[in-house]
């Protein structure tokens, strides 16, 4: 698994292709898996700080709950951009849970104002990468995998 800032010191054209699609628009597409092994799929947004992918979230909320249960996560950038001239960006990885302290260095980092009252925080591990593009007649898939590395796939 790795940070952000591993993956932009290794992959910097594709990190900053996918961070730019995130950051396009504020609400995301977040994939947890529920206590029965399902899927569940649920909104949410995203903050890049301090070199990592960091998502929140309420206590008590069913996405939280799944995560503390299975760290797995997929994030999705849930493009507006129908032409793909914007990516559609993708991560998977595995949500950990930081700790006061780790909440307190984020909240200093970031330009927003911290959330009231209780909230859980992730910092997101990430294993996968993935940014599709539309050029002319041919797809573009641009990928990296913390076992294969960086990938460029283009379809016609």
């Amino acid at each position: 698994m790795a940070s952000w800032k591993e993956i932009e010191i290794v992959a910097p054209e594709l990190a900053a292709k996918a961070q730019a699609a995130f950051d396009a628009h504020k609400h995301k597409v977040m994939a947890t898996i529920r206590a029965d092994g399902s899927p569940r799929l649920s909104g949410t947004e995203l903050d890049f700080a301090r070199g990592d992918v960091w998502i929140g979230s309420m206590p008590g909320a069913m996405k939280a709950r799944d995560l503390l249960r299975d760290q797995r996560i997929a994030l999705h950038s849930a493009p507006v951009d129908l032409t793909l001239q914007v990516p559609d960006a993708k991560i998977a990885g595995r949500a950990i849970e930081v700790d006061d302290a780790g909440r307190n260095a984020w909240v200093a980092a970031r330009s927003e104002p911290a959330p009231e009252g209780p909230f859980h925080l992730f910092r997101i591990d990430v294993t996968e990468l993935v940014c599709t593009t539309v050029d002319g007649d041919e797809l573009n898939i641009e990928s990296w995998h913390e076992d294969t590395g960086l990938r460029v796939t283009r379809r016609k």
